[in-house]
């Protein structure tokens, strides 16, 4: 029997867009509609799927419905909150943005990908008052992986945070429309 060698460390570069959009609006109303077009994940419903033994369609149609704009939020941590006893007074919530059934289908091809999915974002309002939104480029994240079907889903991910941007009213960054 020959054994399988296998490198201990992988170390693999990769080229990062972090994308920030002036939202225009003041910060507790541009996170209350964040908030609003993107619900928390209902960890409760998905345990009773799990315990009633709900097939993946049923998984596929409760995710629909819970996340009108193909987001849920997974974690939330108000910054602002966090950082009060240092004296600043920055306001800034970040979260962990995502679609389970979306990631299952690049996890199905390498579960490493978690490390990117769910998407990190921040809502924060910069030196200026300016509330901002950032992102880094999804696309750029699962490329990095080198499989062709996880790079798609990436492309997709740009795509559908190109489109809750446009739902949220404000500024779609032009890169990620035309990637793919």
């Amino acid at each position: 029997m020959t054994a399988i060698t296998t490198h201990p460390v992988q170390d693999v570069a990769r080229e990062v867009h972090r994308l920030t959009v002036d939202t225009g609006m003041p910060f507790a109303e541009f996170r209350d509609e964040f908030e609003r077009l993107v619900p928390p994940l209902d960890l409760a419903e998905y345990e009773r799927l799990r315990q009633s033994g709900a097939d993946w369609d049923t998984v596929l149609r409760t995710a629909a419905e819970n996340a009108p704009h193909d987001f849920m939020i997974f974690w939330r941590l108000d910054n602002t909150a966090l950082m009060e006893a240092s004296g600043d007074r920055w306001h800034s919530v970040q979260y962990l943005m995502g679609n389970h059934t979306i990631a299952q289908r690049m996890f199905h091809h390498d579960p490493g990908v978690l490390l990117y999915a769910p998407l990190r974002t921040t809502i924060y309002e910069d030196v200026d008052g300016a509330t901002r939104f950032s992102i880094d480029q999804p696309s750029a994240q699962f490329a990095s992986f080198g499989d062709p079907e996880i790079a798609a889903v990436g492309v997709e991910l740009d795509r559908k945070v190109a489109a809750l941007l446009g739902h949220l009213g404000v500024p779609v960054p032009e890169r990620l429309l035309r990637t793919g």
